[in-house]
Formats: structure tokens, C-alpha cells, sequence
């Protein structure tokens, strides 16, 4: 004898091509969202977003040291070929091109992130060989750092 059905379960017991075609145009429907979303954000899902961001203001402290002597035709994970006339920051966190002020007693250095890929451990920041110089570091030593400011702020 043919069991019957109650009518809700009718949609469940549909047949197998009219799921897959359902199935079809809802993945059809959440590719469009995808793309309609990734061609709003544009440009601005970039890291240069961070670039116009406001600044905080204040000195951050972090363990600073050089990076050591460059060998031939390093290159940083930002895509910069390090010599011995760099001058840059290696910060874990900080985008490509972030520019930082650097004190350290009197010296005080305007420079950019330049690599994400410290060398040494126990550090939080690296420097450049000639920065270092600059900046009178001997070995890794608590810096002061803060993000630079347009005219603007």
C-alpha cells in the first residue's frame, strides 16, 4: 500500500533535479554578493588605507637593534634590496611603508617600515645597519617610536 506524506514534507521529498537546481542559483546568488562586495571595497581593502589613518599620538617604547651587516643583494619581504646605505625598520606588524619617527636620547630619525621579517629574537623592532648608527644603538636597547604625523596632525 502506498504510504502517504503529510503536505510540509512535500518541499524536503522534491525531486532530486529541482534540489540541485535550487542548490544551483543559490550558490549563483551568494557568487554575485561576493563579487558586488570585492567591487565596492575596491582599492580601499589596500594596506595604503592605513597611510590616511590618524595617527595616535605619543611615544610607544619597543627593544631595538641593527639588523647586522647586509649580504649581496638581500631582499627584505617588502621587496626592497637591502645595502649599506638603507635606511629602514623591520616590524613584524606594521605595513610596507609605514612611516615611523625613531628616538633614541637626542637622535631623532624620520624613516619607513621596510621588511615584516625580524633577525634576531627579543626584539620588537629592527634597524638597519647605517640607522643604527644614526641612532648611536649598541646592541638591543628600549627605543622610543611613534607614527609619523602630516603637517596636517
Amino acid at each position: 500500500m502506498g504510504r502517504r506524506f503529510p503536505q510540509h514534507l512535500a518541499l524536503v521529498l522534491a525531486s532530486f533535479g529541482e534540489r540541485v537546481v535550487v542548490l544551483a542559483a543559490v550558490a549563483f546568488l551568494g557568487g554575485v554578493a561576493a563579487i558586488a562586495v570585492v567591487e565596492q571595497r575596491g582599492d580601499s581593502a589596500t594596506p595604503a588605507t592605513f597611510a590616511s589613518a590618524v595617527a595616535p599620538s605619543g611615544w610607544n617604547h619597543a627593544f631595538a637593534g641593527s639588523r647586522g651587516a647586509v649580504g649581496d643583494a638581500q631582499r627584505t619581504s617588502c621587496g626592497e634590496i637591502l645595502t649599506s646605505r638603507s635606511l629602514g625598520v623591520t616590524h613584524p606588524v606594521l605595513p610596507c611603508g609605514a612611516k615611523l619617527v625613531l628616538r633614541n636620547g637626542d637622535a631623532e630619525i624620520l624613516t619607513e617600515v621596510i621588511d615584516n621579517t625580524l633577525v634576531q629574537p627579543g626584539r620588537q623592532i629592527e634597524v638597519t645597519e647605517r640607522l643604527a648608527h644614526m641612532l648611536h644603538l649598541e646592541g638591543t636597547e628600549e627605543i622610543e617610536w611613534r607614527f609619523a604625523a602630516d603637517e596636517n596632525g
